[in-house]
């Protein structure tokens, strides 16, 4: 059960009303961050440009989300991205990695290494050390890293409201709920 209520989605109005009418899915996390109605669309069109208009590979940006997840702790979006990233082309072994906290795992190419690396900075240190974003420029694009930076600052806001405020998870069948915590 939450810390705090679910909006009352019956009850939004203006541009919450739409954005929310047209979720395929009413999932939990929408119906807690539709609290705040200013920020509901806004914040959405955010998370739809990174799942859907990014230059990076898909593949990547679900290796990203999901090790955000782990590293913050974020049981619902791991929950939720698990079985995106696979059919976004994330291998079960790559999966178990990042579960593990295995970035530097040899399941990664050395492209994906460097990026998690990246990755793993920004989250813990905020100011990633600039060897890491050098090797990361080897790598990819001034806009590749920047996606990569505020795909990481975009997860790590959803863990910060799902786990602060306690939002029951939508598991997807077959998706097993872990138990661990932020990585400190």
């Amino acid at each position: 059960m939450p810390l705090i209520p679910y909006a009352d989605t019956d009850a939004l109005t203006g541009d919450a009303r739409t954005v929310f009418d047209g979720l395929k899915y009413k999932l939990n996390i929408f119906r807690m961050m539709s609290n705040a109605e200013t920020c509901f669309g806004p914040a959405l069109g955010l998370g739809n440009a990174i799942l859907s208009k990014q230059t990076l590979q898909k593949a990547l940006r679900e290796m990203i989300i999901l090790a955000v997840a782990r590293l913050e702790g974020g049981i619902y979006e791991w929950v939720q991205h698990v079985p995106i990233g696979e059919r976004a082309g994330c291998t079960r072994e790559q999966i178990a990695a990042l579960e593990a906290l295995r970035f530097d795992d040899p399941v990664f190419d050395v492209r994906a290494r460097a990026m998690l690396k990246l990755v793993r900075e920004v989250v813990q240190k905020v100011k990633a050390d600039e060897a890491a974003v050098e090797v990361a420029k080897s790598h990819f694009s001034p806009p590749e890293i920047v996606e990569i930076i505020l795909t990481c600052g975009f997860y790590m806001t959803m863990a910060r409201l799902t786990e602060t405020t306690r939002v029951d998870v939508d598991a997807p069948p077959g998706v097993a709920v872990p138990t661990w915590h932020k990585v400190t």
